[in-house]
């Protein structure tokens, strides 16, 4: 277990080489995003955070963050949690379609490890209580000690965080009909609670035996009377809320972005963890020079004094998906590529997107050619390739973990991280344009300069293709796993998304900035030349 203000513990200060600057334009996350929230026997609030694979501790008096579990630990994409009287910790771990325990000093292991989309947990009188976040999930009695569940309802559209109420019965919410359910915990027909609401997606239970719920779509937190689904609004923060829990009479709300506001009395919203970015992913730079910022279910501008505008998310409309690469069109219009495994045209503005290309397997790295070819790197089956007009084309395959792509000309290059090199597409093949790298992920191209985000050793790297020769921009960026870390792959989220991956990207802007996604802490950085 470790203490830190922030997620990241960077080993050492970023070291810049001679005639370059450096700004970080986003402050870092303190949190891998905020998804199930539960106080525990301790009195903090202890929070499940997908993308970072971590479960952490804060204090709501002091707001220091204690790492629980950590990042490349046994706990997988936990999702939501739950105590036992114990101190033990239920986790559903959503990408690997399993419930496990983690004991008090750091035990883990599977209680079931066949629920797919496994989200919801609770724990009543001693039973454990789990479902799956599908469109066809369960609600499951689960057994302590392994054994067979007992399915008390099926083919439930996406319940998610449940609770049991005063009375005795097991209530939840279904995002798929955008109502609130109960049901015996023996199991028989449920009943509806509540309808017509914000898309909820977590209930938890006050002092006097209202529902309290978070609505992932409006960003609304209602209060909801059980016996008769009245609502009434305690606050409204942003689309993108998760989930809530209760200290003493406190009332705290987690959001998949990763703040963690309490409501309070009046209505008003105090921030008790600020908001910040899950990674961040691919950037791109529009003609009016506003930088686009990709963090898989959320997608932002930075606009000036660092403050990052939503520009579309998972439930907002037309949102062509988990968005990891990006390159912009104009002023207002961005090509995606997304872990559903499609490239799209998008425009955040009008709120529509069409599909270029689909089918495919772990996207990341995408550019555009002047004439409208568009290139892509398709990591999962080691290609590279590209669609113009409906056409697509096979340029390179048996590539080593395909990343980052930048044209250069006429020519398309990519990093491939595994084998630590560049290279360019070529007539019945590749070229090394550079090697000798560990991790190459984003690259960009700017006249005969490459330039190149290496997660492995956290340097980038400038390469002059004309002269040969090789300059090290900076070492020591927070970019990539922290030492020694090895991070868990992320599978699927159900139709939610495909497999999620981390990508450090760069773009740049007309008077030569650099800019970064520092996806190990969370934030985007800007490195200057002083001299052009």
């Amino acid at each position: 277990m470790t203490s830190q203000t922030g997620r990241y513990a960077q080993p050492g200060s970023v070291e810049l080489a001679e005639g370059w600057s450096m700004e970080r334009l986003t402050p870092p996350s303190r949190l891998f995003g905020a998804n199930g929230i539960r106080t525990g026997p301790d009195g903090r609030i202890y929070i499940a955070q997908v993308s970072g694979s971590q479960i952490s501790a804060i204090d709501v008096n002091s707001g220091v963050i204690e790492t629980i579990s950590p990042k490349g630990g046994e706990i997988v994409a936990p999702d939501d949690i739950v105590f036992d009287d114990k101190g033990n910790i239920f986790a559903t771990e959503i990408t690997e379609g399993r419930v496990s325990v983690l004991t008090p000093n750091g035990q883990a292991r599977v209680i079931n490890g066949d629920m797919p989309c496994a989200n919801p947990i609770t724990i009543y009188q001693g039973r454990l209580f789990a479902g799956e976040c599908r469109p066809d999930g369960r609600i499951m009695e689960l057994d302590l000690h392994g054994g067979a569940p007992k399915v008390l309802l099926e083919n439930v559209p996406m319940p998610n965080a449940m609770e049991v109420g005063p009375d005795g019965m097991l209530y939840f919410p279904v995002m798929g009909t955008n109502e609130i359910w109960r049901v015996s915990p023996e199991g028989g027909p449920h009943e509806v609670v509540a309808k017509d609401l914000g898309v909820p997606d977590a209930v938890k239970f006050d002092s006097e035996g209202f529902i309290v719920s978070t609505q992932v779509a409006s960003g609304q937190v209602l209060r909801i009377n059980p016996s008769t689904g009245e609502q009434t609004p305690l606050a409204t923060i942003a689309p993108g809320l998760d989930n809530l829990t209760f200290v003493g009479n406190r009332l705290f709300v987690s959001s998949i972005s990763g703040q963690i506001n309490e409501i309070l009395a009046d209505g008003k919203v105090q921030s008790l963890v600020p908001d910040g970015l899950n990674w961040p992913l691919g950037l791109a730079m529009n003609d009016n020079g506003v930088l686009f910022v990709a963090d898989g279910g959320f997608t932002y501008t930075l606009q000036p004094g660092g403050t990052l505008q939503n520009a579309g998310m998972l439930f907002s409309p037309g949102f062509p998906g988990y968005t990891r690469g990006v390159v912009a069109l104009g002023s207002d219009e961005y090509v995606v590529t997304t872990a559903n495994g499609q490239v799209s045209r998008w425009s955040p503005a009008k709120q529509e997107h069409q599909v270029l290309a689909d089918g495919f397997n772990q996207l990341y790295g995408i550019a555009i050619a002047s004439g409208g070819t568009v290139f892509f790197a398709e990591q999962g089956t080691g290609r590279l390739l590209s669609v113009l007009d409906g056409a697509i084309e096979t340029l390179a395959s048996n590539l080593n973990k395909p990343s980052g792509v930048a044209v250069s000309g006429t020519t398309c290059l990519v990093a491939e991280e595994g084998a630590g090199r560049v290279v360019k597409a070529a007539k019945g093949g590749t070229e090394i344009v550079l090697d000798g790298l560990q991790q190459p992920q984003g690259i960009l191209v700017r006249g005969d300069l490459l330039f190149v985000l290496d997660v492995g050793t956290k340097e980038l790297i400038q390469y002059n293709m004309s002269t040969k020769s090789r300059r090290t921009i900076a070492t020591q960026l927070p970019i990539g796993a922290p030492p020694g870390v090895v991070p868990k792959f992320l599978d699927a989220i159900g139709v939610l998304s495909g497999p999620m991956g981390p990508f450090a990207d760069l773009t740049d802007d007309r008077d030569g900035t650099l800019y970064i996604s520092a996806d190990a802490e969370g934030s985007v950085l800007s490195l200057r030349p002083s001299i052009a």
